[in-house]
C-alpha cells in the first residue's frame, strides 16, 4: 500500500476491518480499556438481561480498576454506573420484607437518602450474553431527582443482591481502547 493509497483511503482487498474504527461505548468487549472520571477501567465481564415486557435487552459491563468494580449498564439508550452494596446497607430489613410480603417496600433509605420504587421486572440474566439464562427479579428505586438509584435483585427464594449508582452519559467515557481479555 503506497502513500497515495493511504491519503485517499484505498485499502487492499486482503485487509480486514480496522479494529480501532468505531470504538464506542455500546461496543465494549471484555479486555477493552475505557477512561471514566480520570481513571482507566478494564472491562472484565459482560452480561445481558432479558426482562419480560421489554422489546430490547439490557446490557451490563463489569469495569475493574485496582480491585474495585463498577457496573456500566445500558437500557433504552440510557446509561447508568453502579457498585455492589450489601442489602443490609439499606435501612430496614428489605430482604425480610420481600420474604414476608412477596414484594419490596414502596420506599427505602440508603446512605441517608430516600428512594421510591420506580420499576419491577422479571426476566433472565445471560452471563457472557449467551446460554440458558438465570431467572431474576429486579426492583429499581430512584431518588427525587431520578439521577441516583438503588437496585435490588432476587436470584432465588432467599438470595438477594443490591447495587447503588447514578445515571451517566456516554460522553463521560473516553479513550476506549481494545485490549486482551486476560
Amino acid at each position: 500500500m503506497g502513500l497515495t493509497d493511504r491519503w485517499f483511503g484505498r485499502k487492499p482487498a486482503d485487509e480486514g476491518p480496522d479494529p480501532l474504527d468505531d470504538l464506542v461505548l455500546e461496543k465494549l468487549r471484555v479486555g477493552y480499556l475505557v477512561d471514566y472520571d480520570l481513571d482507566t477501567w478494564k472491562v472484565t465481564g459482560y452480561c445481558r438481561y432479558r426482562f419480560s415486557g421489554r422489546d430490547d435487552d439490557v446490557e451490563e459491563w463489569e469495569l475493574t480498576r485496582s480491585g474495585e468494580q463498577r457496573y456500566l449498564e445500558r437500557a433504552d439508550d440510557a446509561w447508568s454506573l453502579s457498585r455492589r452494596i450489601a442489602i443490609g446497607d439499606i435501612a430496614g430489613d428489605v430482604r425480610q420484607h420481600i420474604l414476608d410480603h412477596e414484594d419490596p417496600p414502596e420506599r427505602i433509605v440508603f446512605d441517608g437518602a430516600a428512594y421510591r420504587l420506580d420499576a419491577s421486572s422479571a426476566g433472565h440474566l445471560f452471563p457472557d450474553g449467551a446460554g440458558a439464562g438465570e431467572p431474576v427479579i429486579r426492583w429499581e428505586y430512584v431518588d427525587e431527582a431520578e439521577t441516583a438509584f438503588v437496585g435490588i435483585e432476587q436470584w432465588s427464594e432467599t438470595e438477594f443482591t443490591a447495587a447503588a449508582g447514578r445515571v451517566v452519559e456516554d460522553y463521560q467515557f473516553t479513550h476506549i481502547l481494545p485490549g486482551s481479555p486476560e
